[in-house]
């Protein structure tokens, strides 16, 4: 059914949730959402991050969105249990933030994993023969140590994508690059000492930053409705919406290994303990 007048979303704001590890399906779900934001003309957007960050291109790309409809939107950031590295980078792409006390932030930095199998294919007998067009292509083999100049390498590699975090940070957050690397070592802090650094506006819970947003466009936060922007779920996932935890918790599981064997080594802007 067609119906004959639009909702009046100027009269509201709207709210996008980022949870979890970011990679290339957050990317696609996060930058359908904001094109729907901007289309449905939402004069106010509410960014709740509860992630430990992820991929590097996938956030600047998250990114690289926020800061382009900021231009015509007022945006403010909810930092929740935990928004580190990748999430502080895709934080610092609006204008405003607001982090709880204890939020887990920080973690500007960039770590490159992979897994040295060789002693243990050596105690079942298998080896590998391989055959490549240049010393570095099998760079990270799980079946051999890195040699001196493939740590180089990488090393070099890991260096470029710190540059550009920590360029960003000062750019979002307006500060020197120097005071920047003072606290961009990989360390994790609280909320409340992230706004002594100067990466979060102000101290508060969600509530708080949904209030902020009406403010900043002159909306009444008492009177003002949040519409929350998602990507529709299979009818048999609404139904079983919250009947089982164990299932979430195994699903999260399940999510979490599928990102970690898909990322593999490559270079992550995420907290990992």
């Amino acid at each position: 059914m067609i119906w004959p007048f639009k909702p009046n979303t100027k009269k509201k704001i709207a709210k996008i949730e980022i949870n979890g590890a970011i990679g290339s399906s957050t990317r696609v779900q996060v930058l359908e959402a904001l094109k729907t934001v901007e289309e449905k003309k939402y004069p106010a957007l509410l960014l709740r991050i509860d992630s430990p960050g992820g991929t590097v291109a996938d956030s600047q790309e998250i990114y690289s969105a926020l800061r382009k409809l900021g231009e015509k939107i007022k945006i403010v950031a909810s930092f929740g249990n935990i928004s580190a590295s990748g999430g502080v980078y895709i934080g610092v792409g609006v204008n405003h933030i607001v982090s709880n006390p204890g939020t887990i932030t920080g973690s500007i930095g960039v770590i490159i994993r992979g897994n040295n199998l060789e002693k243990l294919l050596d105690k079942v007998g298998v080896s590998f023969q391989v055959i490549k067009s240049g010393p570095y292509k099998d760079i990270l083999s799980f079946d051999r140590n890195l040699s001196p100049e493939e740590r180089e390498i990488l090393q070099q590699l890991i260096d470029s994508s710190y540059e550009q975090f920590v360029q960003t940070v000062a750019e979002g957050r307006n500060l020197s690059v120097e005071t920047v690397k003072s606290f961009a070592d990989g360390r994790i802090f609280s909320g409340e000492q992230a706004l002594k650094l100067g990466l979060v506006d102000r101290l508060g819970g969600e509530e708080d930053a949904r209030r902020w947003a009406c403010e900043l466009v002159k909306l009444d936060p008492e009177k003002t409705e949040c519409d929350t922007i998602e990507e529709p779920k299979p009818l048999i996932n609404r139904l079983l919406n919250g009947r089982s935890q164990v299932k979430s918790g195994v699903g999260s599981a399940i999510n979490w290994l599928e990102f970690e064997v898909a990322t593999n080594g490559q270079p992550l802007w995420l907290y990992r303990p």
